[in-house]
């Protein structure tokens, strides 16, 4: 078993502290989503974990194993830091093939790569005439080159469009099946629920959760259940008299009123309408979302926030100066 382990680590810029005391194991098996807000210390833990940055105090090593001691790194570790990190001037092959010829890879190893990134076509273009979401797929490529059990990749869906997406999803969920470590680092919250098993969250540099993904979910946002029904004012008067108080009324899609009772289980309500004979149209779990449990988590981690603007003032303006001012008024005794 491969792992990635993160002891203690502290990493410092002068007075300023990029990473904080950080201590997390990223498990073979599953997909691990690394969030957090801008200036979280995301990327400079992975560059620590790369053995591109030294760190102030602790350590990161891959399979108990400093990365800077491994010989042909690319057999043992893929990653993605920087889409831009491919010189411009060569053609996305002959890129490829410096890098396998310096980690000893099979030269077929590059067509094999190319052709699951979906860039066979253009492999013999330059690298600068390519998109940005055609340079994350050849980033990912390079990644993969020397079929690694560990993967980082920092924000690989950046510049993708939907075919690119998904194919970088189920990507992702094969490594995990192969029994392979992989490290995601995501701004987007809807496409990391969609692939990740397991979250680590950074704040300010420092560890806000550790956990799966549905736990850190469920831990943050409160279960709630909606409910649609012939008469509303009997099942608001049945759940006030069983302790359900926060109930919020909407308009359905399919006509009529929908409900949705906080803090409520399905099976629980289910079994009051039944008992107190009330018929139902509609009875679901409303789930909560790895957006709404990041952001309540996150809320006062954020270094970087937008703020709604001030209602702006426009002074008077100045009068002409060819026309007198208006005579003042007479003050009053």
């Amino acid at each position: 078993m491969t792992s990635i382990d993160v002891q203690d680590l502290t990493k410092e810029y002068g007075t300023a502290r990029a990473v904080d005391r950080l201590t997390f194991r990223v498990e073979p098996g599953r997909v691990t989503g690394f969030l957090g807000p801008n200036g979280a210390g995301k990327s400079t833990t992975m560059r620590l974990v790369l053995g591109l940055d030294r760190p102030t105090s602790g350590s990161a090593g891959i399979g108990g194993r400093a990365y800077v001691t491994l010989e042909e790194p690319l057999r043992h570790v893929g990653a993605l830091l920087d889409a831009r990190a491919a010189h411009g001037s060569r053609t996305a092959r002959d890129h490829l093939r410096v890098l396998a010829a310096s980690n000893r890879l099979p030269p077929r190893r590059v067509d094999e790569v190319l052709e699951e990134a979906g860039l066979a076509s253009v492999a013999r273009r330059r690298v600068r005439t390519y998109s940005l979401g055609m340079r994350q797929r050849l980033g990912v490529a390079a990644a993969m080159l020397g079929d690694p059990q560990v993967v980082l990749l920092d924000e690989p869906s950046n510049g993708l469009d939907p075919e690119g997406i998904i194919w970088i999803r189920e990507l992702l969920r094969r490594l995990a099946r192969e029994g392979r470590t992989v490290l995601v680092s995501s701004h987007l919250m809807n496409e990391t629920a969609s692939f990740a098993d397991h979250l680590v969250v950074l704040g300010r540099g420092r560890l806000l959760a550790d956990m799966a993904m549905r736990e850190f979910i469920h831990a943050r946002v409160d279960p709630r259940v909606r409910v649609r029904t012939t008469d509303g004012a009997a099942l608001r008067e049945l759940l006030a008299r069983h302790g359900y108080h926060k109930v919020e009324r909407e308009v359905a899609n399919e006509g009529g009123e929908r409900w949705i009772v906080h803090h409520a289980r399905v099976d629980d309500i289910g079994r009051l309408a039944s008992g107190a004979g009330l018929p139902l149209l509609e009875l679901a779990a409303q789930e909560g979302t790895l957006e709404q449990a990041y952001l309540d988590l996150t809320a006062t981690e954020t270094e970087f926030a937008a703020h709604p603007p001030n209602r702006p003032h426009f002074p008077d303006p100045p009068h002409p100066p060819d026309q007198p001012h208006p005579p003042a008024r007479p003050q009053e005794v």
